[in-house]
């Protein structure tokens, strides 16, 4: 029997279970594989959102390549990336081992505390940091006049304002990568840490020595989650920056995502959007393989 007709036989004896699973698959294809295919060939066209399309081949990707606005955007995203990423994941680890510990009371609790943030709506959190952030009105530079210091330009200071936007992606994300953490901890046998404290190591010796050297399967998914996460930073950007100035002062804060945004649904060039979100999908692919070869080179 040909190898075909064997796969179709399993599928009709077995249709009761593919008919259970099917609205997942039904439900991708029309709100996940079609848009993502639509939009690549969309990509090709010159279409403002309503009217007829016009073939115009390789043209977006090509003006793609030479736009200094897109380019300015990358260097933004990158830059609020590192400024975030680093700290955050850093800042994760140690609040998942400091979790872990047997002798931490509370600790359910504590978990509870540091994950919602990530379950708290991103606007509401937008609109909280904006009313922190504010250059007239804000607590912060309340603070600093507090303590009879300068206040500090927050939202116009084209490096103040990746500070500010980096806040927010820490707050709301420490937690999360925590509890992925944590779970990648519980899965450590405590013998190695039982061993070391035998053998006179000390806790910081074994957070370097035990901890990290047995995460590191986790440390690589959440860096490779914190990349495509990163390089996604939109809300926070927008809100900031408000609707009627885009991208902040000399569009400092100006992210891939918020440029697709503005030449897709403020200047109604769709085509030119979507050859932004197939460049932005490389340019994540890139830095996804690029960590993925790191993290492999220090494993020899």
């Amino acid at each position: 029997m040909k190898k075909g007709n064997r796969t179709w036989k399993e599928i009709k004896r077995n249709k009761v279970v593919y008919l259970c699973i099917s609205p997942f698959f039904i439900l991708f294809a029309i709100f996940g594989l079609f848009p993502i295919l639509f939009s690549l060939f969309v990509s090709f066209q010159q279409w403002d959102g309503i009217g007829n399309m016009k073939y115009i081949g390789l043209d977006n990707y090509t003006f793609l390549l030479t736009d200094y606005e897109f380019w300015h955007s990358i260097t933004n995203t990158i830059f609020i990336w590192l400024l975030s990423t680093i700290p955050m994941l850093f800042l994760a680890l140690i609040i998942a081992f400091l979790l872990n510990s047997a002798s931490l009371r509370f600790r359910t609790g504590y978990r509870i505390l540091y994950f919602l943030p990530n379950i708290t709506s991103i606007v509401a959190v937008a609109i909280v940091f904006g009313t922190v952030f504010a250059e007239s009105y804000g607590f912060l530079n309340f603070i600093l006049n507090s303590f009879k210091l300068d206040e500090v330009s927050w939202i116009s200071s084209p490096f103040w304002i990746k500070v500010a936007i980096a806040s927010m992606v820490i707050w709301r994300w420490t937690g999360y990568n925590a509890i992925i953490y944590l779970a990648g901890l519980q899965s450590i046998p405590n013998d190695l840490y039982e061993a070391a404290r035998i053998d006179g190591a000390s806790t910081s010796q074994s957070f370097f020595r035990i901890t990290i050297p047995m995460l590191r399967p986790v440390i690589l998914f959440t860096t490779i989650m914190s990349i495509t996460g990163g390089m996604q930073i939109f809300t926070e950007s927008q809100i900031l920056t408000g609707e009627g100035n885009l991208g902040g002062v000399g569009h400092s804060a100006m992210t891939m995502v918020l440029y697709l945004y503005q030449q897709s649904f403020f200047n109604h060039i769709f085509g030119y959007g979507s050859a932004i979100a197939w460049g932005m999908f490389i340019i994540i692919l890139i830095f996804s393989y690029v960590n993925w070869r790191i993290v492999k080179l220090t494993e020899k």
